[in-house]
């Protein structure tokens, strides 16, 4: 195992005290990102209520993040857990685990699993880079890809074909033992930013 430059091992339930502006930067940035998530899900509920002409009543909202560190207890210890591309799959915690822009997406209730500091894939994954997938597609093809789903048709999103993504229903099937599926979610509009 590696060691950090204080001499702790990066899941060393000991936390130096020169790490402490460090981590209250984290937790600011981290607390950041969920009062975004938090936006983004109030002005979707508002303006869906607002086109289909009634209030949108929530029955759950799912805040699920995939790049982050936390402190967490594991086998009997308090470590840090960074999840670069995992969510949090705790018992009963629901999350999202979602496809490319053209593929299917899951809620997710996790399973706890130890073995996988309860964590699981936070979704398909890249299997081209973006300058790979750029090379390699075609803008004809994105269209074809996306036939049947509402998305800006532009260039700016060849990187986000579908195909520059791992099957997702295989990576489903891979993390059979850490969430219990659902719901699948089929794309009908994509909204990215540029």
């Amino acid at each position: 195992m590696s060691t950090c430059p204080t001499g702790t091992s990066p899941t060393s339930p000991r936390t130096p005290r020169s790490s402490g502006p460090y981590i209250r930067e984290l937790r600011w940035a981290q607390h950041y990102a969920l009062l975004n998530r938090e936006e983004m899900m109030d002005r979707v509920v508002r303006r869906t209520g607002e086109f289909v002409g009634t209030e949108v009543v929530e029955q759950e909202r799912i805040s699920c993040h995939h790049n982050y560190t936390e402190n967490e207890e594991h086998h009997g210890e308090s470590v840090w857990v960074s999840r670069k591309g995992a969510i949090d799959a705790s018992t009963g915690r629901a999350g999202l685990i979602p496809g490319s822009m053209g593929t299917a997406s899951y809620v997710v209730t996790g399973k706890g699993e130890p073995v996988s500091l309860r964590s699981a894939p936070h979704g398909a994954g890249r299997a081209f880079s973006r300058t790979r997938a750029r090379r390699t597609f075609t803008h004809d093809e994105l269209r074809a890809a996306m036939a049947g789903i509402e998305f800006r048709d532009t260039d700016a999103f060849l990187d986000e074909i579908p195909a520059a993504y791992k099957d997702v229903d295989v990576v489903m099937a891979d993390a059979a033992g850490l969430v219990e599926v659902r719901h699948t979610l089929r794309q009908i509009v994509n909204v990215k930013g540029t």
